[in-house]
């Protein structure tokens, strides 16, 4: 089974930027689904983006315009590039197939924390 492992998340200023990578175990490429979530304190955790082979790429209306999902198979990697950041951004973000996320097994995610 492959592991997904998020990185990259940090703390910026509203209006900035992040790239949050999403490091597979094993073959991406095995992968037909990945899909970006978050869960902000006190809220539920909500689908940001999802990435999927031969499918146009979906976005939560609250981050589309600003969030860009890539992924690059050769390298295991999907990357959630997240620009004009904001304050209601600020949330742990979780990579995740759709079948894990159903099952409730989950990594430990990347906090993002966007300050105004």
């Amino acid at each position: 089974q492959v592991q997904l492992v998020e990185s990259g998340g940090g703390l910026v200023q509203a209006g900035g930027s992040l790239r949050l990578s999403c490091a597979a175990s094993g073959r991406l490429s095995d992968i037909n689904t990945i899909s970006w979530y978050r869960q902000a304190p006190g809220k539920q955790r909500e689908l940001v983006a999802t990435s999927a082979t031969y499918v146009t790429t979906y976005y939560a209306d609250s981050v589309k315009g600003r969030f860009t999902c890539s992924r690059d198979n050769a390298k295991n990697t999907v990357w959630l590039q997240m620009n004009s950041l904001k304050p209601e951004d600020t949330a742990v973000y979780y990579c995740n197939t759709p079948r894990n996320a159903n099952l409730g097994s989950w990594g430990q995610g990347t906090q993002v924390t966007v300050s105004s």
